[in-house]
């Protein structure tokens, strides 16, 4: 079963208009996920982005599966998901060199700019450090009318993370995940729905959440992808099935709003620098 919802907001000035996919991979099917991925962008050609979950080319439990190869950033078929016009954020296994990363492409007609997840989470059953190596740079990137920011899962629950990006210039925080129903002193469905509140509201920022649904391996990812406008309000989500939502982002609204209340006028970044210095050289 699959839905499909769309906002009923409307917009004005300036928009970015985007679809989120929830999908469910195949773990292990690269051909065949990268084959339903290239139809579904496809399909999206009246938007300006497409955003699907983390890892959304190979599955999650990439142990399980160890003839699933990574794909180089310029494999042809990740590169040409971004040909039939709108820009596309696709989650996948990245191979470089002789190490692998957890990393989102942002692909635009033949273009793939990388962002690599910085923050791997190892405990409990989660296992990312085993199998990937941590990325080492927050990427801000200009996309038509607007700059965004791509932050990969467990990269969202670092306050540091959205916090630069936001004082980098980016006005949507992109968060493509693989969260399944767990616990960690709260729900982690209610977790995600604090920290995604937080960082729209306190970072006058667009945020983007795409997670992906289904079973896998004995773990439910639960979906719930979502639109959360700088305000707070979920301008749309959608259920644990897989699906599509479509929005518009009033980037005129949001300038607006960060004109009438300059939340993020002073980053006081020489502050932060000098703590994180300090705080580096106490832990070495």
């Amino acid at each position: 079963m699959s839905t499909s919802e769309s906002t009923g907001r409307s917009v004005q000035g300036d928009t970015l208009r985007v679809r989120l996919l929830q999908t469910d991979p195949i773990l292990g099917d690269v051909d065949g996920n990268l084959r339903r991925l290239d139809s579904q962008i496809a399909s999206a050609s009246d938007r300006d982005l497409v955003v699907a979950p983390e890892l959304s080319t190979h599955g999650y439990h990439l142990s399980e599966v160890p003839d699933a190869m990574p794909l180089q950033p310029n494999d042809e078929r990740l590169l040409g998901l971004g040909r039939h016009g709108p820009a596309a954020v696709v989650g996948f296994a990245e191979a470089f060199r002789h190490h692998t990363f957890n990393s989102a492409a942002l692909l635009t007609n033949g273009d793939s700019r990388i962002q690599r997840k910085m923050y791997l989470p190892t405990y409990k059953g989660w296992e990312e450090r085993k199998h990937f190596r941590p990325g080492g740079q927050l990427h801000c990137e200009d996309l038509l009318n607007t700059r965004l920011s791509v932050l990969i899962c467990n990269d969202a629950w670092q306050p540091a993370i959205p916090w630069l990006a936001a004082h980098s210039g980016a006005e949507v925080l992109v968060v493509p995940v693989n969260s399944a129903t767990s616990h960690v002193g709260i729900p982690t469905e209610r977790a995600w729905e604090i920290l995604l509140l937080h960082a729209a509201v306190v970072l006058q920022s667009f945020v983007v959440f795409v997670n992906r649904c289904g079973e896998e391996n004995q773990r439910d990812f639960w979906g719930g992808s979502r639109v959360i406008h700088p305000s707070g309000e979920v301008l749309g989500q959608l259920g644990s099935e897989p699906g599509q939502l479509d929005a518009e982002l009033d980037l005129g609204e949001l300038r607006t709003l960060r004109r009438q209340w300059p939340l993020l006028q002073e980053s006081r970044a020489d502050l932060i620098a000098r703590e994180a210095s300090r705080l580096a050289a106490e832990e070495a």
